[in-house]
């Protein structure tokens, strides 16, 4: 049996501050909004939803959320639902894991939900399911207004003819986007979405209840002095994607210029053994560390103290480490197929991008961080400066003023 779950909203969250760009029509008009999300296990979407939900009440708008599910296999193994971030009421519609429910289960179970809504506006969470498509169907021959969360980018895995029109005949049929990210945006003007149905949000992370920037600033110039040996960091799901095996060769060459250089590989996951082998036969298993998964309290103190946080994926939509990297004073070396370059990565300022799956470039960047960059104190400032553009606040604006923008126009209803 599906369960129904509600979290209590703190009275600091309570007497938020709405949206700056709010609009009396709020005020005047009560609109209807439901937002599903794939899993409860996320802390950056809790933490969003949170805030979404604070200012919501305040103009008027009732949003309801539904949580499909409490997690998956992949992200049972690094750490558990922390509830303290979902400060909003939700209705969770299964009570496991998202990958081992029924297809036909789940299809049936969405396209009701969609289907029977009072909403005036459903927000799907994505398009690639097959029950995506059935709450999609639900939405058309219901006539209710729907927007999508899109956070794909040119950079994944490159479609087939068939995948290509199908995705464009799902972007053809929905009223609004929600885009992580400039990269994001160019994804969906390729399949011919309207500028204009397109919103550009940004991506928030979940950081410690407990965050200050100042503090955050202060700690990082403490540890992180000038000349210290360099510390590298990854932070992350020890699977094939992140091609951790790359950075761990682009390690070794580093070495051979820094031999008193660390790097720790935080997480958990399929490929541990074979990447710790990895190491010993590149014989800088001494200097290479696998902590295990942490959670994000933990993991501040690794962003403290690390010289970079490295994220070498040859598919990453986004990388939310990187935001969580730069909260901390923490430059970061990405690949050229993350998601977050245009948004994060300022050359020389925020960290450098490399070339994806190549080694020797790698170790060029990271060789950079090293002696390229200038004073801890300087980057630490870039960096936490550059993060106050993307906090869980103006995430949840955005989809709010979103929202507003999508049922206010004269689109026409398929």
């Amino acid at each position: 049996m599906p369960l129904s779950y509600e979290t209590p909203i703190l009275e600091n969250e309570q007497n938020a501050s709405p949206p700056k760009n709010s609009d009396s029509k709020f005020h005047s008009t009560a609109y209807r909004v439901s937002i599903f999300h794939n899993i409860l296990w996320s802390k950056y979407k809790g933490i969003i939803f949170s805030r979404l939900h604070s200012f919501a009440l305040q103009r008027n708008t009732n949003i309801s959320f539904f949580q499909i599910a409490r997690t998956n296999s992949d992200r049972k193994i690094l750490n558990e639902i922390d509830s303290s971030y979902h400060r909003y009421p939700y209705q969770l519609l299964f009570d496991g894991s998202y990958d081992s429910l029924p297809k036909r289960l789940l299809c049936k179970r969405l396209f009701w939900k969609a289907a029977r809504s009072k909403a005036d506006l459903i927000v799907l969470p994505g398009y690639h399911l097959v029950e995506y498509w059935f709450m999609l169907l639900a939405c058309i021959l219901t006539r209710k207004k729907r927007a999508v969360f899109v956070d794909s980018t040119a950079n994944d895995q490159p479609d087939s003819v068939k995948k290509y029109w199908l995705k464009r005949f799902f972007f053809s049929r929905c009223d609004g986007f929600f885009a992580y990210g400039e990269r994001s945006k160019e994804y969906l003007l390729s399949f011919g979405v309207p500028a204009g149905k397109i919103i550009t949000r940004c991506q928030a992370a979940a950081l410690p209840h407990s965050y200050d920037p100042e503090r955050a600033l202060h700690e990082r110039i403490e540890r992180r002095k000038d000349n210290m040996p360099p510390s590298f960091l990854f932070v992350g799901r020890l699977v094939s994607e992140k091609e951790i095996d790359v950075l761990i060769r682009a390690f070794r060459k580093v070495r051979e210029q820094y031999p008193s250089a660390t790097l720790t590989i935080v997480g958990d996951g399929p490929m541990r053994n074979e990447l710790e082998a990895l190491a010993a036969s590149l014989a800088v298993a001494d200097a290479v560390s696998f902590p295990g998964a942490a959670d994000i309290d933990q993991i501040t103190s690794y962003y403290l103290n690390a010289s970079c946080l490295i994220l070498p994926s040859r598919s990453e939509a986004w990388g939310l480490v990187v935001n969580e990297a730069l909260s901390y004073g923490c430059p970061a070396i990405v690949s050229t197929h993350c998601g977050c370059i245009p948004d994060l990565i300022v050359e020389g300022k925020t960290g450098y991008v490399f070339n994806t799956n190549d080694a020797d470039d790698l170790a060029k960047k990271m060789s950079l961080v090293v002696h390229g960059m200038g004073r801890v104190s300087n980057i630490a400032r870039a960096c936490i400066d550059l993060m106050k553009n993307f906090t869980p606040e103006k995430a949840a604006e955005q989809i709010l003023n979103g929202c507003h923008a999508i049922l206010t126009s004269q689109q026409r209803k398929s």
